[in-house]
């Protein structure tokens, strides 16, 4: 087995990572220009032009963007068990998660995960969009776009979207449902469909209901929006049902249908990570927590694809 010069390797991957040949050897405690030797060492000895230098601006050719996701994993891998020889016992893992899914279900659980588990150090990365696999981002993921060359998921939720409104707003209802529904505001999110009203007019047609002329409809780019408002009484929201808790003080859900989306919610990693103490402790309490937050009729075995 030939290596390349490991330490070259290593600061090649500190620039790409942080972009800056000036980050990276502040990061490494060495100096700027020994951070430029090793690049253009790893490049002579590879045979290929790696970073793009311009100006202070460094860009990856994509030689060196194939060879950074290549290499990324293996660098991590050695920390950690080099770490855990030394007997440091902290394990640092990124993970790549939705806002929403972050802040409402994720972090209120987090204290549970650091009295299991104190020695992860675990970074949270919010997205608002399906996150780009790669290690550059994160070491694993919650998304629901799983498919990447090299990585596998394991399924966590099946998206289920139910009506809420406040409690106080709920008390003003007159009438049966669903009829009683259309006296309230319908607050739509487009980030679910990528249309204005879609959501709606999806959970209406789910359930054989026509949605009349004169309901009124408010806009929202993001279901955390959308949720704020409804628990400031302004009107009724889809949303995600691990988003309500059943002792919630100020929303409640609707005697009504839940729609299914069809999107599903995926815990993801690098097939060559899947093992490392990090990953699949955090994977164990994940696929636990959502499987304890589900109906059991709704729970399914731990697969991974």
């Amino acid at each position: 087995m030939k290596l390349p010069p490991l330490r070259a390797v290593h600061y090649f991957e500190a620039v790409a990572r942080l972009q800056s040949f000036s980050r990276a050897a502040a990061e490494l405690a060495v100096s700027q220009s020994a951070v430029s030797h090793q690049v253009r060492l790893l490049e002579d000895y590879l045979g290929e032009v790696l970073l793009l230098r311009q100006g202070r601006r460094v860009s990856l050719t994509p030689q060196g963007e194939s060879y950074l996701e290549a290499i990324a994993s293996g660098l991590a891998q050695i920390a950690q068990a080099s770490e855990q020889l030394r007997g440091s016992g902290e394990l640092r893992l990124r993970l790549a998660v939705y806002s929403s899914f972050a802040v409402k279900w994720l972090i209120p659980r987090l204290s549970g995960l650091r009295q299991r588990h104190p020695e992860l150090d675990l970074s949270l990365e919010m997205v608002a969009e399906d996150p780009q696999l790669s290690d550059r981002v994160a070491d694993c993921f919650i998304t629901v776009s799983p498919e990447g060359r090299g990585y596998m998921h394991d399924l966590l939720y099946r998206e289920r979207l139910i009506p809420v409104c406040s409690r106080r707003l709920l008390q003003q209802v007159e009438g049966e449902w669903p009829t009683a529904l259309w006296q309230l505001p319908l607050l739509s999110i487009q980030a679910i469909y990528k249309e204005k009203g879609e959501d709606w007019r999806r959970w209406a047609e789910a359930g054989a209901l026509a949605i009349p002329p004169v309901a009124r409809m408010h806009h929202f780019s993001h279901i955390l929006l959308a949720l704020e408002a409804a628990s400031w009484d302004q009107g009724v929201a889809l949303i995600n049902d691990y988003m309500l808790q059943a002792d919630d003080p100020t929303l409640a859900r609707l005697p009504l249908h839940a729609l299914e989306t069809g999107d599903n919610f995926y815990f993801v990693c690098k097939r060559s990570r899947a093992h490392e103490p990090a990953i699949s402790r955090l994977r164990q309490w994940l696929w636990e927590e959502t499987q304890a937050s589900l109906r059991p009729g709704e729970r399914e075995p731990l697969t991974r694809v």
